[in-house]
């Protein structure tokens, strides 16, 4: 099938804004938006600038907005996305080039919430800090974020609003407050509380 790929190229060094540059190209309905991508750079614009690493929805780095929507290049799949398919840079970030945005302003919202575990008390039995199996479900949702900065830069908040850390930093803040081995809830939970004022 042809699937007309239209995509939001911006290079700062030479572009006064963001233009839309369109693609021909012939895909199977299994083929991934990645492939496209990917067949694009490859075969007919070797500027094409965008993000990509495992390919396989776990490393987070090609999240785009695909025809409207913010989704990872790599999961969606051509027969589910159609034979036009519009993408861009996923919004609310600083574009460095075409589909490349500067992460920064998201990782300093996931880093603000100490995403890490907080805990001076030495191990009850001086090796292990041991959780039980119910313990770990209390959070184990919650470390399933890839941070891909998707849920993140949905939020309209996070647009207009440098002071917000954003769903992906919350989801992670709740990881390590329902974590029976972690000491830092009150740290984090000062972080949160500093939020609630950012959306009244």
């Amino acid at each position: 099938m042809e699937v007309l790929v239209r995509i939001k190229r911006f290079n700062p060094e030479k572009d006064e804004a963001p233009y839309w540059a369109e693609y021909k190209v012939q895909a199977q309905p299994s083929d991934r938006v990645l492939d496209l991508l990917n067949h694009i750079k490859w075969n007919i614009d070797g500027t094409l600038s965008y993000r990509r690493s495992c390919a396989h929805g776990i490393c987070g780095s090609d999240a785009v907005v695909i025809n409207g929507v913010n989704r990872l290049a790599c999961r969606e799949l051509v027969k589910n996305v159609g034979s036009r398919i519009e993408i861009e840079p996923i919004r609310g970030l600083p574009v460095i080039k075409d589909l490349i945005v500067d992460m920064e302003p998201f990782f300093a919202g996931y880093k603000a919430i100490h995403p890490f575990l907080i805990a001076d008390d030495p191990p009850a039995d001086g090796k292990e800090r041991r959780q039980s199996p119910a313990e770990r479900a209390r959070f184990d949702d919650t470390t399933k974020c890839i941070l891909c900065a998707a849920c993140t830069t949905s939020c309209p908040i996070f647009w207009t609003n440098d002071v917000y850390v954003g769903p992906a930093a919350i989801v992670n803040a709740h990881r390590f407050i329902f974590d029976s081995r972690d000491r830092g809830a009150s740290i984090r939970l000062d972080v949160l509380n500093s939020q609630a004022g950012v959306w009244r």
